[in-house]
Order: C-alpha cells, then sequence, then structure tokens
C-alpha cells in the first residue's frame, strides 16, 4: 500500500515509519513536508502525493502546555486531523488517527471501552475529542487508535525521566493515585501496521497488557534497570499540575481482541526490551 504518515518525527511516527516500510511504500511528513492545520496546504499535498492509508501522527501532546496553548492545541489536535479526514474522504483514502485515554475522565474506576462516554476534563483532552469527532464526521473509511503512557526512543517519556531524575536525587515522590497501562511505541506501531491489512474500521484501544499506578510503574523501571533509588508514593492532590489527569484511565482492548488479533504483551516485557536499547 501507499502510506502517507504525519508526524514521523515523533516517538509514535518514527517507529510506524520503520516498521512500515518494509511492507509498504512510505511517504514519511513532518509539519516542514505538510501542515497538517492548512486546510488548502493539506488538499494539495493530497493531490499531488497518492495515498491508500494515512497514518496521522501529529499532535500537540504536552498535556499541561495545552491548558496555557488552547488555540494551538486545537489548530493541531482537532483542525488537523479534519483537514486530513476531508482530504481521506476526497481522494478514497482510509485513515488511522491516535487519541488518547484522555477522552475520559478517569472516573469509571475499571477500563474503559471503546463505546464508552468520553468526558474529558483537560484541554488536550477535549481537543483530541474533538479531533475524533471530526474524523468520524467526515470519513467512515477510519482507524481511530486510542492509546496511552506512551515510552519509546524518540521522545521524551515517563521512563527516561525517571532515570535521569535518580541520576542527581537520592528519593523521588511519585503520583499513586492515577492508573493505567504504560504501552511501548514500537509495539503500538506494530499493532498499527496490522491493523491496516483489512478495511475492520472503527475504533480500537489499543495498549501493552497490564494496570499500574506512576508509583508502580516507577518501581519496575528502577528494579529493571538496576538503579537503586527511594520511591515514596505520593498523592495528585499532593503534586498539583496544570491540566487535571483521569485518576483510573485504563483502556480495555476490547475490538483489538474481538477482530482476531492478538494481545499486546505485558508493558514490563516491553520496558525490558525497552531498557536493552
Amino acid at each position: 500500500m501507499k502510506i502517507v504518515l504525519t508526524g514521523a518525527k515523533g516517538m509514535l511516527g518514527s517507529d510506524v515509519d520503520a516498521l512500515a516500510r518494509a511492507r509498504h511504500e512510505v511517504t514519511a511528513t513532518d509539519k516542514e513536508e505538510l501542515d497538517i492545520t492548512k486546510a488548502d496546504a493539506t488538499r494539495r499535498f493530497f493531490a499531488e502525493n497518492e495515498a491508500d492509508v494515512i497514518i496521522n501522527c501529529a499532535a500537540y501532546t504536552d498535556v499541561d502546555g495545552c491548558e496555557a496553548d488552547r488555540d494551538n492545541a486545537y489548530l493541531l489536535n482537532a483542525v488537523g486531523p479534519r483537514n486530513l479526514a476531508a482530504a481521506a474522504s476526497e481522494i478514497g483514502a482510509a485513515l488511522v488517527h491516535i487519541s488518547t485515554d484522555y477522552i475520559f475522565d478517569g472516573a469509571k474506576g475499571s477500563p474503559y471501552r471503546e463505546d464508552d462516554a468520553p468526558n474529558p476534563i483537560s484541554v488536550y483532552g477535549a481537543t483530541k475529542l474533538a479531533g475524533e469527532r471530526f474524523v468520524q464526521g467526515l470519513t467512515g473509511k477510519h482507524y481511530i487508535v486510542r492509546t496511552q503512557w506512551l515510552f519509546g526512543e524518540n521522545g521524551g517519556n515517563f521512563v527516561d525521566t525517571m532515570l535521569k531524575l535518580a541520576k542527581v536525587k537520592d528519593s523521588l515522590s511519585v503520583v499513586n493515585d492515577q492508573f493505567g497501562s504504560p504501552t511501548y511505541a514500537r509495539d503500538l506501531a506494530a499493532a498499527i501496521v496490522a491493523l491496516i491489512q483489512r478495511p475492520a474500521y472503527g475504533v480500537y484501544h489499543i495498549t501493552n497488557g497490564g494496570v499500574v499506578s506512576w508509583y508502580d510503574f516507577a518501581r519496575e523501571i528502577f528494579r529493571q534497570a538496576g538503579v537503586k533509588a527511594t520511591v515514596t508514593p505520593c498523592t495528585t492532590a499532593e503534586f498539583p499540575r496544570p491540566a487535571r489527569r483521569p485518576a483510573y484511565g485504563a483502556l480495555e482492548n476490547r475490538r483489538w481482541k474481538a477482530n482476531g488479533h492478538p494481545p499486546l504483551r505485558p508493558f514490563g516485557e516491553a520496558l525490558a526490551d525497552y531498557l536493552k536499547i
């Protein structure tokens, strides 16, 4: 297939690019080649570049930054996907759009299913939900992939942050009342490449297996890395941030499994591979 990839320099995009190239013809773009926030430029790009599938990995993912920069958050997370969906519909391409557990409020207390009602509690979550709705409204040939707690080689992430802090601090306080599934970008990228092999369109939750708090994830990082660091649990209230986070944002990978795809491996196995790199 001919694939156009946006956000190709980011953590997830770079892994999608590397894995998709083994099987498909990939045109990798970042904002320099394709500014998805501009409708006319997006239409011109796809008039000049063939695509069977568009994979959108471009986004404004600084959750706290979105609170202070609402206009740009909306442009990148909502208007950009809208422009891609309109272009995809015009040329008959399928669109893969990456979304997040932050469209939920985290109050359910058990893993969210694809058809659970969203209720974002941050600008980031609200703009990502707006992007989803534009995609759903403009093209039926869409895969919306919600994921969470990404870590990987080509971008800042919690694993690297913890290991860097452990080098300069003897003890760390980490939030123990937010829960989710750490997800390796490379595993998610492989799932996306598998997903586009057949036209089973719709919303998918895709994460590595296992649910932990940030505190327990930090302890597992240090255990596997052989780093001696004292980790103390704290509450979200004790560690205030500009944007609210879902307390329990775990995602049930129900539709992914129902369509015959094998579950992604446990996050601990994925973490072990990441730490070897």
